[in-house]
């Protein structure tokens, strides 16, 4: 089973997105911001195949996140989010370390495709 530590500050986004990837058979584990996501990350040993991080949030943003995720886990896929046009201009530059950045609002159907996607290249590489 797959492991997908999904990291956004807001409750509902989180649990939808949770739940979304949740009914393809992944196992989610949720963190309300970067630093928490880093704590799991951290105290787990990178036993995730996939982080999903919202780019803005308070304490350490998703950029910040993926940076320091992408050193000490070099083996972990990463996908951001975001709905602000200017967080997405910030990712770029980031191609090798971000799979992808999906803008929010998506639907359940977008997400799980992104996932599912992200999942596939992780596998291929």
């Amino acid at each position: 089973m797959t492991r997908v530590l999904i990291a956004d500050d807001e409750d509902s986004m989180r649990s939808l997105v949770a739940r979304a990837i949740a009914m393809d058979g992944h196992e989610t584990v949720t963190a309300q911001d970067g630093a928490e996501a880093l704590e799991v990350l951290t105290r787990d040993e990178g036993a995730f195949d996939l982080l999903l991080t919202d780019i803005q949030m308070p304490v350490m943003d998703g950029i910040a996140l993926a940076l320091t995720a992408a050193r000490d886990f070099p083996a972990l896929k990463i996908l951001l989010m975001t709905g602000f046009a200017h967080q997405r201009e910030r990712a770029s530059g980031l191609e090798a370390i971000v799979h992808d950045v999906v803008t929010k609002p998506f639907s359940v159907a977008d997400i799980r495709t992104a996932v599912a996607d992200a999942l596939a290249a992780r596998k291929s590489a």
